[in-house]
């Protein structure tokens, strides 16, 4: 069991005996009355959405999950290749409900899966991560008509808009959950 309160993003709860994984919530406190959680989940199995309204100190059931890091290895045209770094079995997860994760995943990385009843559920994309800058436009000096940031595309495909000052080769960290620019890295 769980508090609403202590539900975050990426939590898997049973609801109606089915596993569902937490991809936004937000907290509300009113004036006065309890503070709650909303919560959206998308459902493991079939991937419909569920939004769920709950007081933080009512207690809901979670999924009994696992976690394993694994390396990604590669992508093919319908699945995404891992490998698990203690036991080295392979796994396959289907693209299929997790198209959004295709930008963020580096071959060679580590990312941590999420399991239930050992079946992968979840792949878990660091909240920030170091891209290359694969493609980028050159700009003119004095040219900010357009807000200073240009797009630059990554060498995973990745679209990301950027200071002027980026350039193709230079190395970037991008918050993940926002899909935006933080920092240039040196390294």
């Amino acid at each position: 069991m769980i508090r609403g309160g202590d539900i975050t993003k990426g939590s898997c709860l049973l609801q109606n005996g089915q596993p569902y994984l937490v991809v936004e919530r937000e907290f509300h406190n009113p004036g006065k009355g309890t503070a709650i959680a909303r919560v959206k989940m998308k459902s493991i199995k079939d991937g419909s959405v569920l939004t769920l309204t709950i007081p933080t100190q009512q207690e809901i059931e979670d999924a009994q999950v696992d976690y394993h890091t694994c390396q990604f290895q590669y992508a093919d045209q319908e699945n995404y290749h891992f490998m698990d770094n203690e036991s080295y079995e392979q796994y396959e997860i289907p693209m299929t409900g997790n198209e959004d994760k295709k930008y963020y995943l580096k071959e060679g990385e580590s990312y941590e899966l999420t399991f239930w009843e050992s079946k992968v559920i979840d792949i878990a994309i660091p909240y920030k991560m170091v891209f290359t800058v694969a493609e980028s436009e050159n700009y003119v000096k004095g040219d900010t008509v357009s807000g200073a940031t240009k797009p630059v595309t990554t060498e995973t495909g990745l679209t990301v808009r950027v200071p002027l000052f980026i350039k193709q080769g230079e190395k970037i960290r991008i918050n993940t959950e926002t899909n935006e620019y933080v920092e240039r890295v040196n390294e």
